[in-house]
């Protein structure tokens, strides 16, 4: 499972961060850090949901107001 966030979208609620703890605030930047994420391409990073994560990115990605956060299993979107 694979959890993808677009920086660009958030607009820094920091649900996400209540949810999981991957997501970090960035009060300076007033948007979300993915922790360990890797850029695809400018502001959208992605990482592996490490095993056990998977019902806390699930929340992390539902809380979003914004959905600035993509969940995917075996490649195929699930949030």
């Amino acid at each position: 499972m694979k959890i993808r966030y677009d920086r660009e979208t958030c607009i820094g609620m920091f649900q996400c961060v209540e949810e999981w703890d991957a997501f970090e605030k960035n009060v300076d930047a007033g948007k979300a850090e993915l922790a360990g994420g890797e850029e695809l391409e400018e502001g959208v990073f992605e990482r592996e949901v490490p095993d056990g994560a998977e019902l806390d990115a699930e929340f992390a990605a539902r809380a979003c107001p914004v959905d600035a956060i993509e969940l995917y299993d075996d490649g195929e979107q699930i949030i």
